[in-house]
């Protein structure tokens, strides 16, 4: 069922509203799931000086405050690289944005870039975890290999591989969209972040592929 843009996916009977914002909202849970945020990675390509438009972080955040404001989370879980690399400025504009939501349950699944002191996510009253296991889902940052799969705890919310589905018209002109891959036993999301990039993935029978447009998911066949 197609909501406001959004896709609203049942999965082991836990509602889940697929966004285009690239986010996932369980609505069981009262919870926003988001990976691949990658919070000061303009700060750290305009410290090696490299022209990066400035207001991209400030983007990111205000994407996810509107998503707070419409659908009032109680918790946000997000899964790894949340932060891209070393203290910079840009974590500034981040305490200032938790500091408008300060009765918000934030919880970070570390990924390989969320390098710096654990105390800064800390002093924000932001949990750490390396994999967290909510309900029938395992909340981890890099996807398992198929070999895994079928030891893991629960079934698998991931991110890190940025993933998109290639789609080719009928004049060979293609397009890379990125998307929600669900398997079996996993589910990779999109990176939320504007500044990253994505691959393509191919899909086989036993996945769902939910590609996002800028204002919209669609189901792919």
């Amino acid at each position: 069922m197609t909501t406001g843009g959004g896709v609203s996916f049942n999965l082991l009977n836990q509602d889940l509203l697929l966004l285009p914002q690239k986010a996932i909202y369980w609505q069981q849970k009262k919870t926003l799931i988001a990976a691949d945020v990658h919070l000061g990675k303009v700060g750290h390509f305009r410290k090696a000086g490299i022209a990066v438009p400035r207001d991209m972080e400030q983007n990111d955040l205000s994407v996810l405050s509107d998503l707070i404001f419409e659908h009032k989370p109680e918790k946000i879980i997000f899964l790894g690289d949340f932060f891209h690399s070393d203290m910079n400025a840009d974590w500034d504009w981040f305490i200032l944005w938790r500091s408008q939501f300060p009765n918000l349950e934030i919880i970070l699944v570390k990924g390989n870039h969320d390098i710096i002191d654990d105390s800064y996510y800390q002093n924000l009253n932001i949990q750490l975890h390396e994999h967290l296991l909510v309900g029938p889902f395992l909340m981890l940052h890099h996807p398992l290999p198929e070999s895994n799969l079928a030891l893991a705890e629960g079934y698998v919310f991931c991110g890190h591989i940025h993933p998109g589905i290639r789609l080719t018209g009928k004049g060979r002109q293609s397009l890379t969209l990125p998307c929600f891959a669900f398997g079996a036993r996993q589910l990779v999301l999109p990176s939320f972040g504007q500044f990253t990039g994505r691959v393509a993935i191919r899909s086989s029978k036993a996945d769902r592929i939910f590609a996002i447009t800028k204002d919209k998911v669609l189901a792919i066949d």
